[in-house]
């Protein structure tokens, strides 16, 4: 299937679900063998993401039984020549009648997840975009293109609780969509090695909030 596909943490941040549950999706065998490869590293099909931010978003609705069944069901519905060129931008190759299954009684649509990980996965292009590196910058730090500046140091103020303001005044240049987008870079693509603590990021910061993710209760 000619598409794009994503790492995990890519995948996990486009369907807005946890890195953990994009492997239990395959794992469990959930997700269909066609929407993922695991030869040299693991990788998900771009297309696949809305029907996994279905499975754990309607965990209260429907059993994990259903759930998987509709997902197999919907999923071979959907033409490889439809979305072949669209690279996960749903709005644009297809309508919320082509997320639409009946189930018996059960009318289910998945296009409220399509549009939203179409959403998500637009701004993950955005943020590749914004981001650079190469042996000469930083040595290969990933950075904010045009600057010096690690794109992981800009998202680890934010998650920290630093203000955009203070942010923006430590570093010059920087305006508030590209720390949003450093946020979203960050989370696709965690850094290597043990993360820096924001008193070496940004040395005279004081955490002024503190920050608690919901963990993904299992289905």
């Amino acid at each position: 299937m000619d598409t794009e596909l994503l790492t995990p943490a890519e995948a996990a941040m486009v369907a807005s679900v946890s890195v953990r549950d994009i492997h239990r999706m395959i794992d469990e065998r959930i997700l269909p063998d066609r929407w993922y490869r695991s030869d040299g590293g693991r990788r998900v099909h771009v297309n696949a993401c809305p029907f996994v931010g279905f499975y754990y978003r309607a965990a209260k609705a429907l059993t994990a039984e259903e759930r998987a069944t509709l997902i197999n069901r919907l999923s071979d519905r959907i033409d490889t020549k439809t979305f072949r060129s669209s690279r996960g931008h749903w709005r644009t190759h297809s309508r919320p009648a082509d997320w639409t299954i009946e189930d018996g009684f059960l009318t289910v649509s998945l296009w409220e997840f399509a549009a939203s990980a179409d959403d998500r996965h637009s701004r993950l292009e955005e943020a590749r975009v914004l981001v650079t590196e190469g042996p000469e910058l930083l040595g290969g730090t990933p950075v904010i293109r045009g600057t010096r500046i690690p794109v992981h140091d800009v998202a680890a103020s934010l998650a920290a609780g630093l203000s955009k303001e203070r942010i923006r005044a430590a570093y010059s240049g920087l305006d508030d969509r590209m720390i949003e987008l450093a946020a979203i870079y960050a989370e696709a693509v965690p850094p290597r090695g043990r993360p820096r603590s924001i008193a070496a990021v940004m040395p005279d910061a004081a955490i002024v909030a503190e920050r608690k993710v919901a963990r993904h209760p299992r289905a």
